[in-house]
């Protein structure tokens, strides 16, 4: 369900095999897929529109940082999720988990706290529409007149 999602919109640029063992932090661009182990914090480059998958077997003891994050294994450390997380069945998290929009699956497991985050480009709607509405704060009658309407 996941994995047909993630592959028809993403590029996998890294791969961390099963049988690999990383210790150490990870910065990356693009897409990065874990089926090993990486003890370490994963981050990817900021406003890179990066994603990290981690499949069943694979673990990250450390935070991960990316725009989108699709999890089916284990992650022992906090998520920030800056555009989407998904999360599969066998997912495993113990830490917090910020995120704009998320999608879980029956199973999955999150030890820690559910922190919601305003998406950046609605919010940036939002106080232009706020902007626009005319008013004492941004209309150009001095402190003794009030705006006309």
């Amino acid at each position: 369900m996941f994995k047909q999602k993630q592959s028809k919109n993403a590029k996998i640029d890294t791969l961390i095999g099963a049988k690999t063992r990383i210790n150490g932090d990870v910065e990356f661009v693009g897409g990065l897929h874990v089926d090993g182990h990486i003890n370490g914090n994963v981050r990817a480059q900021p406003g890179a529109g990066a994603f990290v998958s981690v499949s069943e077997q694979g673990c990250i003891e450390g935070s991960v940082i990316a725009s989108d994050v699709v999890l089916n294994g284990t992650v022992k450390g906090d998520i920030e999720a800056g555009d989407r997380l998904e999360l599969g069945s066998k997912a495993r998290v113990l830490g917090n988990v910020h995120y704009a929009v998320i999608e879980t699956a029956v199973g999955a497991q999150i030890n820690g706290k559910l922190i919601h985050k305003s998406n950046p480009q609605a919010g940036g709607a939002d106080q232009a529409a706020a902007g626009a509405i005319p008013g004492p704060a941004n209309s150009e009658a001095g402190p003794e007149q009030s705006p006309e309407f």
